[in-house]
């Protein structure tokens, strides 16, 4: 008796299950922790000094302020390293997010910003669910090093106004702003804001000459803030801190403006995943002794970790490359370290609060000056550019529409440069190529002999490579020069692509030269290839299912029967 098939339905769930389970936080993810907890610790701390600045600037940056960055680095730090998929990522507020949101802030205004991330992250949280986490393995090299190079102008142009304590000038392209902002400034009003960015820089670029194991970023905020305080400068500071820690909260928003925003969740969407499983890669090839990450589940952790966010007032957050940097480079084994960053945070608003609130933001826009700095990666541009035409274009197309327009709109446009590019390197090591005609034992003939076949009037051409879309006119053009032949044998074993283009062009081929009386034969047709081929019409072009062949000896001998008019009883081959 045999067991009935399950139902369908079973299978499903039986298939959601196995999702839900992969997608949810387990048991391993802990299992260093006994004999890592002091590293894990000592990493958190670490990486939570890093954060605070960075947290308050891109806060800053973004247009909501340095207590929106720092509710973000909290929150969403704490969910992302809880429900995440690498055991090493540290997430919070970046500089590429502070690009991106720039410009919504002056649409909608900063109640849009939470709206946004709460979109965006269910998007990303419905993107790991799907299964998309392993699409970011094809974006090539070349526009992840323009990207980054990009961000970091871009970063660098958005501090002008911080650095200067000029209100920012007209417009939402980070350029453009940054030169409004410079035609306006007072300079007599600017020298105490440059003083305490010069300081910032100068203890940021000293420090770490001095002892790398120094947080150079928080000294520099510190030193930058006590000159301000001693010299009773006339800075702009960052003031007091709400209350960061409220209860989460939906925003009330009508239909409208959520239809209005979905354009920039997306965008915000598409930048969260990218940027996270870029991170998560970087911090997997720094500790090749730890878990792979689970690009789904990374995808997943981040979209609640940005619903978390957005639900207390916070922006939208990604992994963070230079804080997942420092975690693994002081020794993190596990999440609690991303988890310690996140407490430390919240001891720093419950306590110190007041302190903060006097930090100058021209310090932080030093702070994010020397970062973006460091994102300018000279060395690594120029070995793009030097690997090859195809490269150095896609990095500067990148690039270039990073600072003009905007992050999600560069990356498709370098990954569609790098596809077309691609593709055209793809077709051209296709080719068609006429053949010497062997004999019937298959030998090649020599040139009296071929001569005397070519008076039979077939010949014979192979296809290498590709017949896709970007290949069909070449080939068109190719078979349509064919004359004085009565047979034309096709060999398509050596085609390893061919789409619905191809497919066609081939039909038409096959029409063609049929109209003019040419015999079309088919040798070595692939059987993955052989069913688009009849979708498209290929075998119907024929007039012969006879006319496929396997083997070349059969599709010649076959060829000379119709030159000769005498086709054969059988099929050959």
């Amino acid at each position: 008796m045999t067991t009935p098939a399950a139902p369908p339905a079973r299978e499903l769930l039986a298939s959601a299950r196995r999702r839900a389970l992969a997608l949810a936080p387990r048991r391993s993810d802990y299992a260093d922790l006994p004999r890592s907890w002091r590293h894990d610790l000592v990493a958190g701390l670490t990486v939570a000094v890093v954060a605070l600045p960075l947290a308050l600037g891109f806060g800053v940056a973004s247009g909501l302020g340095a207590g929106a960055g720092l509710v973000t680095a909290i929150v969403a730090g704490a969910v992302a390293a809880v429900l995440g998929g690498s055991h090493l990522q540290v997430s919070g507020p970046t500089g590429a997010m502070a690009v991106v949101l720039l410009p919504v802030v002056a649409r909608h205004g900063t109640e849009a910003v939470p709206v946004v991330a709460i979109m965006a992250g269910g998007i990303v949280a419905l993107a790991g669910v799907l299964g998309l986490g392993r699409l970011v393995a094809y974006v090539p090299w070349p526009v992840v090093e323009g990207f980054t190079l990009g961000i970091g102008v871009v970063i660098a142009l958005q501090q002008v106004p911080l650095a200067l304590d000029t209100p920012p000038g007209p417009g939402e392209n980070a350029a453009l702003v940054a030169w409004g902002t410079l035609r306006t400034v007072d300079p007599s009003a600017a020298v105490a804001p440059l003083v305490v960015v010069a300081l910032a820089v100068a203890v940021m670029l000293v420090l770490p000459r001095l002892h790398r194991g120094l947080p150079a970023s928080l000294l520099a905020v510190v030193a930058a803030t006590l000159l301000a305080e001693a010299a009773h400068l006339d800075v702009a500071r960052i003031g007091p801190l709400p209350d960061l820690l409220a209860a989460p909260s939906l925003p009330v928003v009508d239909l409208a403006t959520t239809s209005a925003l979905f354009s920039s969740a997306l965008a915000v969407a598409a930048l969260a995943a990218l940027e996270s499983l870029l991170s998560a890669r970087v911090a997997d090839g720094m500790a090749d002794d730890i878990g792979r990450t689970s690009p789904n589940r990374e995808l997943f952790g981040q979209g609640l970790a940005n619903i978390a966010s957005g639900l207390v007032g916070g922006l939208p957050a990604t992994g963070a490359i230079a804080r997942t940097a420092v975690n693994v480079r002081t020794g993190a084994r596990t999440r609690v370290a991303a988890l310690t960053h996140a407490v430390v945070l919240t001891a720093v608003v419950l306590v110190a609060a007041p302190l903060v609130a006097r930090i100058p933001l021209s310090a932080l826009a030093a702070v994010l000056l020397v970062t973006a700095a460091r994102m300018i990666d000279v060395r690594t541009a120029v070995q793009v550019c030097r690997s090859g035409r195809a490269g150095a274009l896609v990095l500067l197309a990148t690039l270039a529409v990073t600072v003009a327009f905007d992050l999600v709109m560069a990356v498709e446009v370098g990954v569609a440069v790098a596809a077309v590019l691609a593709l055209r390197a793809v077709a051209r090591s296709s080719g068609l190529h006429r053949e010497p005609l062997p004999g019937a034992d298959g030998d090649t003939l020599g040139a009296d002999a071929e001569h005397a076949l070519l008076h039979e009037h077939i010949a014979v051409y192979r296809v290498d490579g590709a017949l896709f879309f970007a290949d069909v006119r070449r080939f068109l053009d190719e078979l349509a020069l064919v004359s004085d032949v009565r047979v034309v044998v096709l060999r398509l074993g050596a085609v390893r692509v061919l789409d619905a283009s191809g497919a066609r062009a081939l039909a038409d081929v096959v029409t063609d030269l049929r109209r003019r009386g040419i015999h079309v034969l088919l040798k070595g047709l692939r059987p993955e290839h052989r069913r688009l081929a009849e979708g498209v019409g290929v075998i119907d072009a024929l007039q012969d299912p006879d006319h496929l062949f396997d083997d070349l000896g059969a599709a010649l001998e076959h060829a000379r029967a119709h030159v000769r008019g005498t086709l054969p009883s059988t099929r050959m081959g």
